[in-house]
């Protein structure tokens, strides 16, 4: 029977306590046995986005004219975020998430070819890597996708990219890390590819964009993949991921200001006057444009140069966790926070991944399930900070305990359906 609206109001304490009772069976993301969906900063990060948060609760960003202050906290984070990324002359602007960015880049790259080449009928590259929104963007936005393999060590195959280029080539993808199995894709050679085509080149920095530069300040080889890379034309990095702040922000950054105009929706023939909008939405929330740029102020480099250790180092020991358990293993190469567990087909008893999956999330600890192929998925951060040796203890409890079984359930839903 479909829920119906109380007649009449109810008292503020008895609303709070419902929707407090509502979150009994949620991941338990405060005590750092959830890998991904939420980036837990500190109580510091706690109190200054929360304090934001309360200042522009009700603040709408759709006119900066009316709200002047939310025009400077966008144009300040992009600047900062473009600063990180290498990008002295890049500009974009804050979207709702790693999604809607990944939308404004396939839309202004459509619109830069068709207005700068006379494409009609647009086409795009990206790896099976690649994230799903890409896809989500074709369909929405009429591109034909093609999708390559990758190789063995999960990066792109740029030489199966290169044989799908032709004149109608708008878009080539790389991701830095790609989701899947956190390897950072040779985004030097796919730009190439991208700049020989006249091409725009995207890189989803979603994951990475706020570990990435931190990283390389610690030492770790982190490769060209930013702005200082000839031919990318566009980055999209996601500040409620690793850059610890609420939901939902990200930035979507082009090169230059002239490329940044693709992205924008202008509109002059209406009733109602001058219509534009820089992304996909028309009222934008202020409040966690705000939380963002309260975060970004309150961490500095340094703050996020101390998360990006921590993070590493929780990282460092799940996969040497994962290394010390026969019939598992880490999938790819990556060095970074995402790591991929799947099972080991050269043990002698390799582990069915999704029923240990069931048996970690008997003990309190939730991966989202991927694949091809079964692989358990973790987005390591500073969330999961004192309690990496218990999660090694149970995955080493839970693998012992399913050793010799199957499940049945083969679903690696990352939905939002009902």
């Amino acid at each position: 029977m479909a829920a119906e609206l109380n007649q009449a109001g109810r008292e503020v304490d008895d609303v709070i306590a419902d929707l407090e009772a509502k979150r009994v069976d949620d991941v338990k993301w405060e005590d750092g046995r959830a890998f991904g969906m939420v980036y837990d900063g500190g109580p510091g990060v706690h109190e200054v986005a929360e304090r934001a948060a309360r200042i522009y609760l009700h603040e709408n960003a759709l006119n900066t004219k009316a709200f002047p202050s939310l025009g400077e906290i966008q144009s300040e984070v992009v600047s900062w975020t473009a600063g990180l990324l290498n990008g002295p002359g890049a500009s974009g602007f804050l979207t709702s998430g790693g999604t809607e960015s990944i939308l404004c880049a396939v839309k202004a790259a459509r619109e830069r070819a068709k207005t700068e080449r006379g494409i009609t009928a647009p086409e795009m590259i990206v790896a099976e890597s690649a994230h799903a929104a890409f896809h989500k963007g074709a369909h929405l936005f009429g591109l034909t996708l093609h999708k390559t393999p990758v190789l063995d060590d999960w990066t792109v195959d740029v030489d199966a990219m290169a044989a799908m280029v032709n004149e109608n080539t708008v878009l080539i993808v790389g991701s830095a890390p790609q989701y899947p199995q956190g390897v950072v894709d040779p985004i030097p050679e796919i730009a190439a590819l991208a700049a020989d085509a006249g091409a725009n080149c995207h890189v989803d920095a979603c994951m990475g964009g706020f570990v990435l530069p931190f990283a390389e300040r610690l030492g770790r080889d982190v490769g060209n993949w930013d702005f200082r890379v000839e031919g990318v034309t566009s980055i999209s990095a996601d500040i409620h991921k690793l850059g610890y702040a609420p939901k939902g922000v990200s930035v979507i950054l082009h090169r230059t200001k002239d490329l940044r105009r693709y992205q924008t929706f202008v509109f002059d023939d209406w009733l109602g006057g001058f219509y534009a909008s820089p992304n996909l939405q028309g009222t934008r929330s202020g409040l966690p444009m705000a939380a963002a740029w309260a975060v970004m102020q309150h961490l500095g480099v340094d703050g996020y140069v101390d998360l990006t250790r921590q993070t590493l180092a929780n990282a460092d020991v799940m996969r040497a966790g994962v290394a010390s358990i026969d019939g598992i293993r880490v999938l790819g190469d990556g060095e970074f926070h995402l790591v991929a567990i799947a099972s080991d087909p050269e043990a002698e008893d390799p582990i069915d991944l999704f029923a240990l999956a069931d048996a970690l999330e008997s003990r309190g600890w939730f991966h989202d399930r991927q694949g091809p192929p079964d692989s358990l998925h973790s987005t390591v951060s500073n969330s999961n900070t004192g309690v990496m040796d218990d999660y090694v203890a149970a995955l080493e409890a839970s693998a012992a305990d399913v050793r010799g079984t199957t499940i049945d359930d083969r679903s690696t839903n990352y939905a939002t359906l009902e």
